[in-house]
């Protein structure tokens, strides 16, 4: 069997396994399923699923196996009782987790004489399978390519690093990002929706206004990295300036301001460190724990 329609088995049938093992029958891998409560793979075995019995038939069907389950906890619920039966297999974990339980799982995998990858979903359900959403992979490189045209039935797979907890602190880094994103938006929405005006209206003048932030954090990229930041677009002191608007209009308009006042504070620790006259990339000097700390 070509490494395009290798087969798979997948562990846990919760609404993402489900939607992974989907996404690997469609692109024609013979995909086998297991899942603790076995009525929840009827609608995958109408579309020609394998169901197993349990997780030992399910482990030994395919050469690799993609687990998805609750937690970790539950992750060792299943496996630790067949663990034998990872030898010679190779296992990518797709259950959300710490970056220390993914470094605790390459380790335990590795004792049972399996090859391991850790992976982050960057999508909900009904994403999985296209190739605009991204998968996260961090573990053995030689165990990443060699299973790439697999995985990508799944979504765009990304490789990060042979650190096997990367995926997971990047997926962590990755969420704070989009509920920040969505904060804010739902923050600017209250803000306009207090003058009538729609969600529909404002949001693609929002989604217009993201592509320039976009380029704002491509700007500051290699400044975060070199720790100098020079402020020749806009400094923090004319941030802090600025974020007085906002939490003028959103106070005369009875909109919470907890947000805005977080990130006004923010901005003022930096300035009180010295960094008013820095660009906004600065302020990352007040979020990183002391050098004599890391």
């Amino acid at each position: 069997m070509n490494a395009d329609h290798q087969a798979v088995t997948v562990l846990g049938l919760g609404s993402m396994g489900s939607a992974l093992a989907a996404a690997l029958l469609d692109r024609g891998h013979p995909t086998t399923v297991w899942n603790r409560s076995a009525e929840r793979a009827r609608p995958l075995t109408d579309r020609g699923a394998r169901p197993a019995g349990t997780p030992r038939e399910a482990i030994a069907a395919s050469p690799l196996g993609i687990a998805c389950v609750r937690d970790y906890e539950a992750l060792h619920t299943v496996l630790d009782p067949v663990a034998d039966a990872l030898a010679g297999k190779i296992l990518v974990n797709l259950t959300s987790g710490s970056p220390e339980q993914a470094h605790e799982m390459a380790a335990w995998a590795r004792s049972h004489g399996a090859d391991y990858l850790d992976g982050a979903i960057m999508t909900t359900p009904p994403g999985v399978g296209s190739p605009e959403m991204m998968f996260l992979y961090s573990g053995a490189r030689e165990v990443f390519e060699a299973q790439r045209p697999t995985l990508a039935a799944l979504g765009d797979p990304l490789y990060l690093s042979d650190d096997p907890g990367l995926a997971s602190l990047y997926d962590a880094a990755l969420l704070g990002l989009m509920w920040s994103t969505m904060t804010g938006w739902l923050h600017g929405t209250a803000l306009v929706g207090a003058e009538k005006t729609p969600a529909t209206a404002f949001t693609p003048v929002a989604v217009r206004w993201l592509a320039a932030v976009a380029g704002f954090l491509s700007t500051y990229a290699p400044q975060v990295d070199a720790g100098r930041y020079p402020g020749d677009d806009a400094t923090i002191d004319v941030q802090i300036a600025a974020i007085e608007h906002l939490l003028h209009a959103a106070a005369s308009r009875g909109v919470d301001n907890s947000l805005p006042e977080l990130l006004k504070s923010t901005m003022e620790r930096a300035k009180a460190q010295g960094h008013g006259s820095d660009s906004f990339a600065g302020v990352i000097e007040v979020l990183r724990k002391p050098a004599d700390d890391r």
